[in-house]
């Protein structure tokens, strides 16, 4: 099978007057690192991987300027999430926190209940790199059919950043709507996103879309600048407006599907066989989230998504969710200032680890408010009393539901189920099971 080519000449120089240094992302042209681990082999069953270049949102990097979080930040979920440095309120017997943390930001949630049970910085404004892709699925998702085709033009490609990631879309082939979110989710590629930009009216109205739906969901340290997450001037979220972002798409079965899976085939070229007939090929793709697949760390028990991401700016960005028992946490990690390849890895595996650990014996130091929720940015300082009045203010989600999540995680390459629970993220959406693949064509 011949190797597909995923580099690009529609891209915008971002060497431009006015960006921020290290704005730029390391292009991305050479050949994919072997599968070093027996979780990933296995995985290559589903087809083989095509070489394709090392992806930004898998390489070490960021800014590693000492630059302290703002004194005031908002307080949206909770007066604490609004205070610099970690925040934690943990009973007699509390496990510690890790020591071993270098994010700039992080938040650890309870998925199901909203309580944040500790945070570094929650609101702290940075870059998110490709975990904004999480706003753009949420955002697009419900709007087009995935059996809907479209026939690639060369301006759909248009002002993507250089070296961007990309899953290998061409110009003057038709894809379905599944294909391109299989290349975005997997790959994170963002010929594949401006692919559904164009489809979606074109960049500008999708960005006007994602920041409306943000400000839905009181993501309010967000600024959308591109849609793919592209390092750009101004463009900021939060590890707490991450963590709305995946709370919300996770209410989604496409969007909770196309997360958790593994590895998938994408649409090629058309070749002519010995009789001369033309067919077209197709190409393996893994997903770049490497708590999912193993590659180069050891796969997270229990995990089921969400998105990572990595440009020269942002540095290492990841959103996941994991679950243990009838415990389902939500990890945003931002920015590890230890520039070790996959350390946002470890430590969101780490505050996860401690995260099971530590549910029942901290009290919640803010939670995650819902969609539209009034009163979002309240007094509440955190503790029990302080954490009722947060719960009363901003008409947070804690209760069951009749939603059921089934969760399954690799262990030495194996499938391993880990139970299911009654699992609501909102009240008002009910989220159906959820299962975690290894592959999807």
């Amino acid at each position: 099978m011949p190797t597909p080519s995923f580099t690009s000449t529609h891209v915008r120089d971002r060497t431009r007057k006015g960006n921020a240094e290290g704005s730029r992302r390391t292009p991305v042209r050479r050949a994919a690192a072997p599968l070093a681990t027996a979780a990933t082999a296995a995985l290559l069953l589903c087809g083989p991987l095509a070489a394709a270049p090392a992806h930004a949102a898998d390489q070490p990097g960021g800014s590693t300027d000492a630059v302290k979080p703002p004194a005031r930040m908002s307080t949206v979920g909770g007066k604490r999430l609004g205070r610099p440095g970690t925040q934690v309120d943990p009973k007699a017997g509390a496990p510690a926190l890790p020591k071993e943390l270098s994010g700039k930001s992080w938040v650890v949630a309870d998925a199901e209940s909203g309580d944040v049970l500790a945070a570094h910085n929650a609101h702290w404004q940075l870059p998110p790199a490709s975990t904004l892709k999480m706003l753009f699925a949420d955002t697009l998702l419900p709007k087009m059919p995935k059996t809907k085709t479209h026939k690639v033009q060369l301006s759909d490609l248009d002002g993507m950043g250089e070296g961007s990631s990309l899953v290998g879309v061409k110009e003057n082939y038709t894809y379905s709507v599944h294909d391109l979110w299989l290349g975005v989710f997997l790959r994170s590629g963002n010929d594949a996103v401006h692919v559904l930009a164009a489809m979606n009216g074109g960049v500008p109205a999708t960005v006007k879309e994602m920041q409306a739906h943000a400000e839905y969901l009181n993501a309010r340290d967000t600024h959308v600048v591109t849609p793919d997450g592209y390092d750009e001037k101004g463009q900021v979220s939060s590890a707490y407006d991450l963590t709305l972002f995946a709370r919300s798409g996770l209410q989604k079965a496409d969007f909770r599907e196309y997360c958790s899976t593994a590895t998938a085939q994408f649409p090629g070229t058309f070749e002519k066989d010995k009789k001369g007939k033309k067919t077209r090929s197709s190409f393996g793709i893994q997903n770049t989230n490497r708590l999912l697949t193993g590659l180069g760390v050891e796969p997270y028990k229990g995990i089921a998504g969400v998105k990572n991401g990595n440009t020269t700016n942002a540095g290492a960005t990841f959103t996941g969710v994991a679950q243990r028992g009838n415990r389902v946490l939500l990890v945003t990690v931002m920015n590890p200032q230890e520039k070790e390849v996959n350390e946002v890895y470890k430590e969101t595996a780490r505050l996860f680890d401690w995260g099971f650990k530590a549910a029942d014996s901290v009290n919640p130091i803010g939670t995650l408010v819902r969609p539209g929720a009034a009163g979002a940015n309240h007094p509440s300082a955190g503790g029990k009393e302080d954490h009722k009045h947060a719960q009363a203010s901003v008409s947070t989600d804690s209760g069951g539901s009749g939603g059921v999540w089934t969760a399954v995680g690799i262990t030495g390459g194996s499938l391993v189920l880990l139970g299911a629970l009654a699992f609501g993220v909102h009240r008002r959406w009910p989220l159906p099971e959820l299962v975690r693949r290894r592959s999807r064509d």
